[in-house]
């Protein structure tokens, strides 16, 4: 176990403590991708945009936007902070299974002239078995209900597909109850059950 250095804080001494670990359930779910169309369809006023190394800060805004108050935001503390989205971002798209046809940006604009929204984003990686991984697909709060999802989700299964992947896997914190009925309805199934330790701070004074 970890412990908190010690340290002041406004002239009070703060003693150290040891750093509790919280385990947060999460599944592994694959799909099968032969002889599946993924056809993705959008609401009017939405399109996506095919990856590009120069819209890093672009499908940064949009991961911080849909994942800042979301528990996994403390499964991984990076999604809650817009400077971890872009370091994560940068990361992602620098691995050597990093594939562009499996990433999207999301964008919105409510009308001609009007300032363009970056509403959700979804990375692709090949893994070391050769499956495809989808990362990080998130739809910012005001614009979910919408099949905004669905369709993200369709866009990188189609792009593992282009590269002659068969199988795809995601993995899901287990309270994200409405995301794990989403990914059942596609095709989805629960193949592992991990855990994830997260360290939480604390403090007290003396």
């Amino acid at each position: 176990m970890v412990l908190a250095e010690g340290r002041r804080r406004d002239g009070v001494a703060m003693t150290a403590r040891p750093m509790p670990l919280t385990y947060f359930k999460r599944f592994r779910m694959e799909i099968d991708l032969l002889d599946r169309d993924f056809q993705a369809t959008l609401p009017p006023g939405y399109w996506f945009e095919s990856w590009d190394a120069s819209l890093v800060l672009e499908h940064a805004s949009a991961k911080f936007l849909s994942f800042r108050t979301e528990v996994d935001a403390n499964v991984f503390p990076c999604l809650g902070e817009e400077q971890g989205c872009r370091r994560l971002l940068r990361e992602i798209s620098r691995k050597d299974g990093f594939l562009g046809e499996a990433t999207w940006l999301l964008q919105y604009r409510f009308a001609p002239g009007e300032p363009r929204e970056n509403v959700g984003t979804v990375q692709g990686i090949r893994d070391r078995g050769g499956f495809g991984a989808v990362q990080n697909l998130g739809v910012v709060p005001s614009h979910r209900g919408r099949g905004l999802g669905r369709s993200l989700l369709f866009q990188s299964l189609t792009g593992f597909q282009q590269r002659g992947l068969r199988r795809a896997f995601l993995e899901v914190t287990a309270q994200n109850e409405a995301a794990i009925r989403l990914y059942e309805r596609i095709g989805f199934r629960k193949v592992r059950t991990v855990y994830k330790a997260v360290e939480v701070a604390v403090a007290a004074t003396v």
